[in-house]
């Protein structure tokens, strides 16, 4: 009988133990999609500011024609190679590969469907976070606490002209990436610890 209260004596205690560590471990604070989104966008925002960059096919460079930014200027014996170059409206709005005023314009026959060149705008934007989905618990190595989601990186065409963002939605031009985001709780608040 005795050992049957030393018994019960010693569950309570250990529950009781028990309930003071609980009680005195801190739970993680939550992360929510608002402050997952906050985090991420605050990494892009610290990174320099980018031109965007476009990918310019047969279609694009017509209408880069029709818009004003570049014009025929030479055409090999070839008949489908081709030099355009830059309008003052295009100097102040985009660099051709390699730099300078010219589009060289080499496709491997009249109709290659595949050839395109890549134009980078002069207005310099930051990318954006949107569309966070399936914030979760997960495992990193290093890190007592961690989470992941997965959203979307887009490229900010805000100042870029008019013309360049139609050519830059043209088929082709990838505006946005699905890109997994991971956080870990260190010193009591969440924090970015890498994009993927």
């Amino acid at each position: 009988m005795r050992n049957a209260l030393n018994l019960k004596i010693l569950g309570a205690v250990a529950l009781f133990g028990a309930g003071m560590f609980v009680a005195g471990c801190k739970s993680a604070p939550d992360l929510t999609e608002t402050q997952a989104m906050s985090l991420i966008q605050a990494k892009y925002d610290q990174d320099p500011p980018a031109g965007a960059s476009i990918m310019v096919n047969k279609l694009g460079m017509s209408m880069g024609i029709t818009d004003g930014y570049w014009k025929l200027t030479k055409v090999y014996p070839n008949k489908f190679w081709a030099d355009y170059t830059l309008t003052d409206d295009g100097k102040k709005a985009l660099i051709p590969p390699g730099g300078g005023d010219v589009i060289q314009w080499r496709p491997a026959s009249q109709d290659d469907p595949s050839y395109a060149i890549t134009i980078v705008t002069k207005t310099a934007n930051h990318m954006k976070a949107r569309d966070i989905k399936n914030l979760h618990d997960e495992t990193l190595p290093g890190v007592d606490t961690a989470k992941g989601a997965g959203f979307t990186e887009s490229v900010d065409l805000t100042g870029v002209p008019g013309p360049l963002q139609d050519i830059a939605h043209s088929p082709g031009n990838k505006l946005s990436t699905k890109r997994q985001a991971d956080f870990e709780l260190a010193a009591g608040a969440w924090k970015l610890h890498g994009i993927q």
